[in-house]
């Protein structure tokens, strides 16, 4: 009957990860078919370079669940060859290889590391509702697994791994959307300051870190709010019946070559030509 009774209708909190707002920013039609289709669409096989990076991590998540004491380079050597897997690669020749290169990666991350403390959290869900813009009320609940935070002189530290081909520097880290997200999302959750994140690139033992402001947080906040607005008027509007390729688009570019996604994507194929599982591996 349009009374209206100055009730103010509840804000609807959108649920976001780094890795889905990421996907969303660069291929909107890669975020369709990784998170909305079903069944999911084909995929292409197993990537040596990540299955090369998900052992390192396993095996330095599992040394910091160690005793302080068996925290030594012996033992992350033969944590490595109990998550090792020859997934992706080209031979068991050349696995076997970057196997060896994984064993000394992690024993001189711990040779050249302080590894005695206990970190906060190793893969730790944090989960935080935020909002883009300073003073109003929330509107997105910031979720994902963080590799490590650690507690220093009162404070958070995000730690995030790296085993890729490129040593980081610290742009890179202050410029990391999800570095930022789980900084913020880590200091709600666990209620201590956190501005300090780090990227530690294991091949090259490069450590990169950044030290964020609020302002800086702020304007990583504001952007994920942005993609986060983006993303949820497209996916209401396809489960409205709008049709899926107008509201999730392909963004070909050489990134194409290696996307999980190339085989159900005609314009990722005619993008680039496609990557071996291999070649992303560091030289």
């Amino acid at each position: 009957m349009g009374f209206d009774f100055g009730v103010a209708q509840p804000v609807r909190l959108t649920k976001v990860s780094p890795a889905r707002l990421a996907t969303f920013d660069d291929c909107p039609r890669r975020y369709r078919l990784a998170y909305l289709e079903r069944p999911t669409p084909q995929r292409t096989g197993p990537w040596a370079h990540s299955t090369l990076g998900a052992v390192v991590h396993n095996a330095l998540r599992a040394l910091f669940d160690l005793p302080v004491l068996k925290r030594v380079p012996q033992r992350a050597v033969a944590l490595v060859a109990e998550f090792w897997k020859d997934a992706g690669f080209e031979s068991e020749e050349q696995a076997a290889r970057y196997r060896a290169r994984a064993k000394g990666w992690v024993a001189e991350y711990v040779e050249d590391n302080d590894v005695t403390h206990d970190p906060v959290g190793l893969e730790r869900w944090v989960s935080a509702p935020v909002s883009p813009s300073p003073g109003e009320k929330p509107s997105m609940i910031i979720e994902g697994r963080a590799d490590r935070i650690d507690a220093r002189d009162g404070a958070l530290v995000i730690v995030d791994y790296k085993t890729g081909r490129r040593p980081p520097d610290e742009y890179e880290a202050r410029a990391s959307q999800a570095l930022a997200l789980y900084a913020v999302a880590a200091a709600r959750t666990l209620r201590m300051p956190c501005t300090t994140v780090e990227l530690h690139h294991l091949p090259t033992g490069t450590i990169a870190a950044a030290e964020h402001t609020p302002e800086s947080l702020q304007r990583q906040l504001q952007r994920a709010g942005e993609t986060a607005s983006d993303l949820r008027l497209a996916t209401d509007t396809l489960d409205a019946g709008g049709d899926g390729d107008e509201l999730f688009p392909p963004r070909p570019d050489r990134r194409c070559a290696w996307c999980d996604f190339r085989p159900s994507c005609k314009a990722g194929q005619e993008a680039a030509p496609q990557m071996q599982p291999w070649d992303l591996l560091a030289p």
